[in-house]
């Protein structure tokens, strides 16, 4: 099944003759449960494809499906929803409220779609147990470790089974180790919960952890590797061969 599909998507930016082809007729299309990533160098269109998914900007031209749903074609009011109801998001920083608890961090995203209280009650117990934090349930981000405050962050992504989740450059302030553990994190949702995630970087290491790679070189693909049986490691070399190779 399909979560994701672009068909020709283009972004263009500026008018007349200074104009910037930042996406230029992408097509490709993520299936339920898959873990994949970007990968490309700065200014090679990363950051605008997420965008356009996520419906921060929109597209010059081309169709972006999301659970089937064309949502180049959406109104503002269905785009909120949309937005709401199908996509969740693990940011660079986290990005959690200072003034909320990490149990109402991890329930927001359940809150603003009025769930019943009860169903909150029950998802909230069970993913909290899952990410080791029902301890801290009570607690502010600013009173918690950042491997607690990853696994908020984790937890808040999924509770509310989005259709697909996404990350940008997730591990681009964290130090090596806390990289490792938030990318076994995602691996988990991933594995575990059958989480779609779309994860985009400039890091072989970050692209290795997930299953299968599209190589984004000056807005257009240009290459695409699947994980299949491979090791992180192995998958890494092979990552790193192509870039060395010139593939991306």
């Amino acid at each position: 099944m399909e979560i994701l599909k672009l068909v020709d998507v283009a972004k263009i930016y500026g008018t007349g003759t200074v104009v910037t082809k930042a996406l230029g007729s992408i097509t490709f299309s993520i299936q339920k449960s898959e873990f994949v990533t970007i990968m490309g160098a700065s200014g090679s269109g990363k950051t605008t494809l997420l965008n356009l998914i996520a419906t921060i900007d929109t597209v010059t031209c081309g169709a972006i499906f999301v659970d089937g749903v064309n949502i180049t074609a959406l109104d503002e009011r269905a785009l909120a929803n949309y937005r709401r109801d199908k996509l969740g998001f693990v940011f660079q920083e986290y990005n959690l409220l200072d003034t909320l608890t990490v149990y109402e961090n991890v329930t927001l995203p359940l809150s603003l779609r009025n769930t019943p209280k009860h169903e909150i009650i029950r998802k909230a117990a069970e993913i909290l147990k899952t990410f080791e934090i029902e301890g801290l349930r009570n607690k502010f981000p600013h009173e918690i470790s950042g491997g607690e405050r990853q696994r908020t962050a984790c937890a808040r992504a999924l509770i509310g089974s989005p259709a697909l989740i996404m990350t940008d450059e997730p591990t681009g302030a964290l130090d090596s180790k806390n990289s490792k553990n938030l990318m076994r994190l995602l691996q988990f949702m991933n594995a575990s919960y059958g989480a779609t995630i779309l994860t985009v970087t400039h890091d072989p290491i970050v692209a290795s952890y997930a299953g299968r790679v599209l190589f984004l070189k000056d807005g257009s693909l240009c290459n695409e590797i699947f994980k299949g049986e491979k090791s992180d490691e192995k998958f890494l070399k092979e990552i790193l061969d192509l870039q060395q190779a010139g593939g991306v």
